[in-house]
């Protein structure tokens, strides 16, 4: 059993499987999931995840210094990429968001998400789809917190998209194969063979 959203094309059942709910740390692994999920608003995510290598490619694997150093020129380049999204609006603020981050310490974007995470023993277990919030006060607050920082494109239903994506919750379904799993990892996975930070180069 998986839950039902996981079951509608290959590749939502691979990232179902091995992805969504599992422990994302690293600031420019976060800072990509939160571009991709502002890429993802007002669309399915499967259009996302279709296209996912061309958002790697276009914005410099998701480096933050590379990112903001984006020109002018960048963003019209971008507004030619058929391989991403082209929306001037999502493309200028991934842009700016990198600019705020890489003025941030180390760690900083990685503490600061992951300080909202809730405490599991306070949430119930979904049982069915109707049962998973699309927003709840800790995403709230995430988002105003981010926005108060300067952040663009960090609502708080995208800032519980990403809670959930990157395994601040666990809302997978109670019946779902990967309901229980320590932290949305596999079976048998110690948490320590889950650890350490997640950077892309």
């Amino acid at each position: 059993m998986r839950c039902p959203w996981g079951l509608s094309a290959d590749v939502y059942v691979e990232y179902h499987d091995t992805e969504w709910g599992r422990p994302v740390r690293g600031d420019e692994a976060l800072y990509e999931r939160l571009c991709l999920e502002a890429f993802q608003s007002g669309l399915s995510w499967l259009t996302i995840l279709r296209r996912r290598d061309g958002f790697r490619a276009a914005f410099d694997g998701f480096r933050i210094p590379a990112v903001a150093a984006f020109t002018d020129a960048d963003v019209e380049r971008l507004l030619q990429d058929e391989s991403i999204i082209r929306n001037r609006a999502k493309i200028e603020a991934t842009i700016a968001n990198a600019r705020v981050l890489a003025e941030w310490p180390e760690g900083g974007l990685d503490a600061l998400i992951w300080s909202y995470a809730p405490d599991p023993a306070g949430r119930p277990v979904p049982r069915t789809v109707a049962d998973v919030p699309a927003v709840t006060p800790e995403s709230a607050a995430l988002a105003k917190d981010l926005k108060k920082r300067g952040l663009r494109f960090v609502g708080p239903t995208t800032a519980y998209a990403l809670m959930q994506a990157c395994g601040l919750v666990d809302d997978h379904l109670a019946d779902c194969v990967r309901r229980g799993c320590p932290a949305g990892s596999p079976p048998g996975e110690s948490p320590s063979a889950r650890g350490g930070r997640r950077t892309r180069r």
